[in-house]
């Protein structure tokens, strides 16, 4: 039986408290305390669909986080942000290829037989759980209204 990723962010933090990483230790803890908190508030145990869910939130939080230090011109804070990114996205699943994505995204509107822009939440109501911590879903839509459009 595979490691869940709740159990492989616990081996990590571990890990680097073992080998007194400080910035790693205090990220996998922020990382688990979100996955914590979560439980608690909903009175569940999260699975890996729920964790990356969970996690690519927090990855779309830093992303923006990131962004707005950088117009603001805290480089340190941007850079903290990207190294707390590139930390949660280990957890997450390979982001899928334009390719990849073009190609889910032709599968699906040709599988609800879509036609128009207002079959646009079928399609997307499909993706989400496809794409999920795999690509952006500002994205997505963008790319299911250009097909739908054309």
């Amino acid at each position: 039986m595979s490691n869940t990723i709740k159990q492989q962010i616990d081996a990590h933090l571990k890990d680097a408290m073992r080998a007194r990483e400080k910035e790693l230790v205090a990220i996998l803890r922020f990382i688990m305390a979100g996955i914590k908190q979560k439980e608690i508030d909903e009175r569940i145990t999260l699975d890996d669909s729920q964790l990356v869910a969970l996690l690519d939130k927090m990855a779309r939080q830093r992303r923006e986080a990131m962004d707005q230090f950088q117009q603001a011109g805290r480089d340190e804070l941007a850079a903290k942000e990207a190294t707390e990114l590139d930390i949660i996205q280990r957890y997450l699943p390979n982001p899928l290829s334009d390719e990849e994505l073009i190609r889910l995204v032709d599968e699906t509107i040709t599988s609800v037989q879509a036609s128009s822009i207002k079959d646009m939440g079928k399609v997307m109501g499909l993706l989400k759980p496809q794409i999920q911590g795999r690509a952006d879903g500002g994205a997505v839509s963008k790319l299911v209204k250009e097909k739908l459009t054309s």
